[in-house]
């Protein structure tokens, strides 16, 4: 029956650091982007990327064999 008080104390011990990581963390203005954050995988990219610099393969195709 002695771990009881430490089990106790040990949760509130995590709520306490949790409650006090949060304040900390708003008062830092970490969640302000959030909406924004989650919606950047959805954006359509619009910058285009260069060609490959190798050599060009050609668009002709070979017959095929029958």
């Amino acid at each position: 029956m002695s771990i009881v008080p430490l089990l106790l104390f040990c949760s509130l011990g995590l709520v306490i650091g949790s409650i006090v990581l949060f304040v900390w963390s708003a008062r830092q203005g970490d969640c302000h982007e959030s909406d924004r954050l989650c919606l950047l995988p959805l954006e359509d990219d619009t910058t285009s990327s260069p060609p490959p610099s190798g050599p060009v393969a050609s668009t002709e195709t070979s017959p095929e064999p029958r």
